[in-house]
């Protein structure tokens, strides 16, 4: 079984790119941020959201950085990173809440099953949610590039019984083996964050 969720280009950029912010902090630790725009420019085009405060039909990078510089204040860069699903969640949920949006998080800590988390994504992508992802540090050398870093998983795909997922950042996707990267092998974990929508919600 498959699952990938439509997503968007910004020129010929898939999604956004962290390395385009405006200020050195947002390109070293702007992920969390990022992956907040991102959600927002998708819950926008897709479900029919207003959070996005520019045109979602003329998607541009002058737009995107812009809109990274307003997500800012809600989750900005600092020393240890957004390093907890509290921060993310506290952080976007102000900017919801400041939009008026009926948008609700919650998260998946790290420290829970792997069956637990892969039961949570799949339901989040099978309704056609995006999932933002937290990786901190990670024992296999597959997952260097995403250590400490908010990326966002919009699709699934089952294969001989593992579960794979479509990892987007920095304008490319990876398909990834889930199991293998929720088990980091480090005490601090990270996790995932999970979406409700309103029932009223247009799609």
């Amino acid at each position: 079984m498959k699952k990938e969720l439509p997503y968007f280009y910004i020129g010929a950029s898939y999604g956004g790119n962290q390395d385009w912010f405006s200020t050195f902090m947002m390109r070293l630790g702007g992920c969390g941020a990022e992956t907040a725009c991102e959600v927002c420019i998708y819950l926008d085009l897709y479900k029919g959201c207003s959070l996005y405060p520019f045109d979602k039909n003329n998607l541009t990078k002058a737009d995107y950085v812009a809109f990274a510089d307003v997500m800012k204040p809600y989750l900005h860069p600092r020393m240890s990173g957004i390093d907890r699903l509290s921060l993310y969640i506290d952080g976007f949920g102000a900017y919801l809440r400041d939009r008026g949006s009926a948008v609700m998080l919650s998260g998946v800590e790290g420290t829970e099953p792997v069956e637990v988390a892969a039961a949570a994504l799949k339901s989040q992508l099978d309704s056609g949610l995006p999932v933002p992802f937290l990786c901190l540090n990670h024992h296999d050398p597959r997952f260097k590039d995403y250590e400490w870093h908010w990326f966002i998983l919009n699709g699934y795909e089952e294969r001989d019984g593992a579960l794979w997922v479509k990892a987007v950042t920095y304008s490319m996707y990876e398909w990834l083996d889930f199991a293998a990267l929720w088990a980091s092998g480090r005490a601090k974990k990270g996790g995932l964050i999970l979406l409700e929508l309103p029932d009223n919600q247009e799609e």
